[in-house]
């Protein structure tokens, strides 16, 4: 598969960027996307959420009125459950959402959401590019050119520029990745992904089949 390559000012250049087939044109497997999409979700949760139960609630133990005789049902103390202000019962516990997937798999996932965003035509090839000092507008101007300032994007380097990084922060929808990142939750997410020629192998080099 071969991509234009363009410059920043949109424009297209007399160069081609040729895709690996065996990773921009790899046959999609979904149930490995839900896989690494619910485990990336799954990890990025906290686990902290908690309440009371009505051991921890403060409040009196004495029973509030006798058991018998009353004509309506027993209670206990104020910290009953079904008294407002009481304990929750079987309420959220702390606990450790974590999900271990093998590389392989997260390898064959991020293969097929990449082969979706080539069938769809959503990844464009840019030109290296840097910019001369941190600068919200530069960025905003690259968005403009490619008529992506709506649009959630996916930015690929090679590397981290410091420059197009903090040109970005401000932008929302935007995101800034390195190729060794990647990830199939932020490509499926992004309606378009802007990948810099420099970035191509390094993304072809981690996802190759006879990586180990």
């Amino acid at each position: 598969m071969e991509l234009e390559i363009y410059n920043i000012s949109g424009q297209k250049t007399s160069k081609k960027a040729k895709l690996d087939d065996e990773i921009f044109g790899f046959e999609p497997n979904d149930h490995a996307i839900y896989l690494d999409v619910k485990q990336h979700m799954a990890n990025r949760r906290q686990g902290t959420h908690k309440t009371k139960e009505r051991g921890e609630v403060k409040g009196s133990t004495r029973k509030i009125k006798r058991q018998k005789g009353t004509g309506t049902a027993r209670f206990g103390d104020i910290k009953n459950p079904i008294f407002r202000g009481g304990g929750r019962t079987f309420g959220p516990e702390p606990r450790d959402y974590y999900l271990k997937l093998n590389k392989k798999l997260k390898r064959i996932a991020r293969k097929s959401a990449l082969s979706y965003k080539a069938k769809e035509k959503s990844i464009i090839v840019l030109e290296d590019f840097t910019f001369e000092t941190p600068k919200t507008k530069s960025f905003v101007e690259v968005l403009k050119n490619f008529e992506l300032e709506n649009n959630r994007v996916l930015v690929v380097l090679d590397g981290i520029d410091k420059n197009v990084q903090l040109s970005s922060r401000n932008v929302l929808k935007t995101k800034i990745v390195r190729a060794s990142d990647i990830n199939t939750y932020d490509i499926l997410n992004a309606n378009k992904i802007l990948i810099v020629k420099s970035s191509i192998e390094e993304i072809e080099k981690i996802h190759s089949v006879n990586k180990k």
